[in-house]
Parts: C-alpha cells; sequence; structure tokens
C-alpha cells in the first residue's frame, strides 16, 4: 500500500542526498514503496511543472532547443562544472565518483573514490575544487586526479558536509554548509550550525561570512567577483550580496523567492536556479524562463562545450543538456 501523503519535491530532494528514502511521516519505506514513490514524484514533476517556452519566445534558449538526455543509468548526478576545454565534470554523488563529459559525447570516470564528492568548481589554474561530503571536506583535485584535503573543520569543529562551492576570479572562494545527515557518515552529532564561508586564495583559515540561514545550498557569483548569490533552500529564497574586497559580503537583498539545490550564471547576469526543472532570473529578479526536466529532482546546472553555449544539467539518474543563445561565464 502506498503512502497517504506522497512527498514534495522538496522533501524528495532531502530524502535523495540523504542517499536513501528511509522515513515520511514517521513510515518505514520498503524497496517496493521506494519505487512507487519515484514514479508518484515523477509523474507530479511532468502534471505541475510549466513546459519550457517555445525557443522562438525564449531570451536564453536558441531556435528550436530541445532538452536532451545525455546519459543515464547514475545513483545521483550533481555538481556539474566546466574546465578551459569545455569538458563537463559531475559527480555521481552515491557512488562515490567524479564523471567526465567530453565535447566529443563520451562520459567517462574521472575519480573514484571521489570523497563523495557533491559540488564542483574550477579555478584559473585548472584545479578542481570538490565538496569532499564523505568526510565533511573541501578538497582541490589537480587534471590528473590527485587530491588534497584542503579544509577539514571550521575552529576545530567538523563541518557539516560541505555542499557547493563557488571560485571567485583572485582565487578565494566560497561554499555552502548545510546539514543533511548521510548513512555513509561514521561521526558523531552536528558540531555547528548551517553556514556560508569564504576561504581566500592560498589560504587554509576560511572565514564565516553568512550565519542567519536556515539551510544554504546553491551558491554563484558573477564574472568580476562583485555580486554572490546564495540560495537558503530552508528558507525557499535566494539572496544577493555585495562582495568585498577581503571576502565579507555587504547589502543582502531578497533576489526571489525560490530556494535552490544548484546555481548558474549566464553572460547576460542572468540567474539559474534548480530543484523542480531548471528557473532563470534575469538580473532584477524577473522570472524569464522556466525549464520543464521529467525526474524527481533537478540538482544542478552549469555551461560547458566548446562554445559554452550549452547548458548541462544533473538530475536525478541523469545528465541533460539544451542549446543556449547566451554564454556561461567561468567554471559554471
Amino acid at each position: 500500500m502506498s503512502h497517504p501523503n506522497p512527498p514534495s519535491p522538496l522533501a524528495a530532494f532531502r530524502l535523495y542526498t540523504a542517499g536513501r528514502l528511509r522515513l515520511i511521516g514517521g513510515v518505514p519505506l520498503k524497496p517496493m514503496l521506494t519505487m512507487r514513490f519515484t514514479s508518484i514524484l515523477t509523474a507530479a514533476v511532468c502534471l505541475t511543472a510549466p513546459a519550457t517556452l517555445p525557443a522562438a519566445d525564449s531570451k536564453v534558449l536558441a531556435p528550436g532547443a530541445t532538452l536532451q538526455k545525455i546519459a543515464a543509468d547514475f545513483q545521483f548526478t550533481e555538481g556539474p562544472a566546466c574546465d578551459a576545454s569545455g569538458n563537463v565534470f559531475f559527480t555521481d554523488q552515491p557512488n562515490d565518483r567524479i564523471m567526465k563529459w567530453t565535447p566529443d559525447g563520451k562520459v567517462t570516470t574521472f575519480l573514484q573514490p571521489a570523497g563523495r564528492a557533491n559540488g564542483l568548481c574550477f579555478d584559473g589554474h585548472g584545479d578542481l575544487w570538490a565538496c569532499a561530503d564523505g568526510k565533511n571536506e573541501l578538497w582541490r583535485i589537480d587534471p590528473q586526479g590527485k587530491a588534497t584535503v584542503v579544509l577539514k573543520n571550521f575552529e576545530g569543529k567538523l563541518f557539516n558536509g560541505p555542499n557547493d562551492v563557488w571560485v571567485r576570479p583572485d582565487g578565494g572562494l566560497y561554499f555552502t554548509d548545510p546539514y543533511y545527515k548521510r548513512d555513509y557518515w561514521q561521526r558523531g552529532a552536528k558540531e555547528q550550525g548551517e553556514h556560508v564561508y569564504f576561504l581566500p586564495a592560498g589560504s587554509a583559515k576560511p572565514v564565516r561570512v553568512i550565519d542567519d540561514f536556515k539551510q544554504p545550498n546553491g551558491i554563484i557569483g558573477t564574472p568580476d567577483g562583485k555580486i554572490l548569490y546564495v540560495a537558503d533552500i530552508g528558507a525557499n529564497k535566494t539572496y544577493r550580496y555585495d562582495i568585498q574586497p577581503d571576502g565579507t559580503l555587504q547589502n543582502k537583498k531578497l533576489f526571489c523567492s525560490l530556494g535552490s539545490d544548484g546555481m548558474t550564471i549566464d553572460s547576460g547576469g542572468n540567474v539559474y536556479l534548480t530543484g523542480r526543472g531548471v528557473t532563470v532570473f534575469d538580473p532584477a529578479g524577473t522570472q524569464i524562463e522556466k525549464i520543464a526536466v521529467a525526474e524527481p529532482w533537478t540538482a544542478n546546472v552549469c555551461f560547458g562545450g566548446t562554445d559554452h553555449q550549452t547548458l548541462f544539467i544533473t538530475a536525478s539518474k541523469a545528465i541533460y543538456s539544451i542549446k543556449t543563445t547566451v554564454h556561461g561565464v567561468g567554471s559554471q
């Protein structure tokens, strides 16, 4: 018998990121019921998500562009990031691996094990920064796949689980640290609140820059390094900040009343949020596009390909792409 109250897409996301469907309303779920929930959620998303606007009317999609499934059969895809050659790296977190898509259409395993990596971002030196959720760490991975643990804690207390990361032009970076309890953790209880941190370039000492969110998640900045967008997925809101030279943030403003798992930004300054498909907002915070994705959860996005005019979308057990008229900026 199926559960009387199917979970919302946000609830489904939280269950997926925990690595399993555990309890809903206190009722344990068996494998067959997990399959039923997945079917229910997929149907719900298809029925309730607005269809993608016709490309001719779109401010960001290429004429005639349609969503293409690149690869599937993953367990849960996350964290896409593009290198200087247009290759797109993304994570299959439950399977503990980082995948690599190349412009010739091939998808291969770049690194496994990979610290249960979640969000990814390249820096200007070609190193890949990874939110390594396995032991609540922040990693730097060189082009050959050699990983270095950069951060393990803040002031002696374990991170909750670094989730998403953005590297600004000078090499400093911001990362979010929400708490999603994992089955594979071998650690004690939560040791600190859910915050956002800044790590100056070349430093091993992070600075806490946001401490008033319910549950921070997606994060992205403008290519000039002046503005930072951060989603409070727990409060279903996204905020805009002015970035200061020392990494601190000022002038917090509500950008839109929608939270997000992952985020990216394009050459026009439009911001892309994920969750129930992809929702695009212009720099003023007005919605200009909705890209429906028929999956239980759309986790993250980035631009990639040799011309940076393809949007890559990680969604549940697959990765998708769609052509755009705008360009991506930076790693994402």
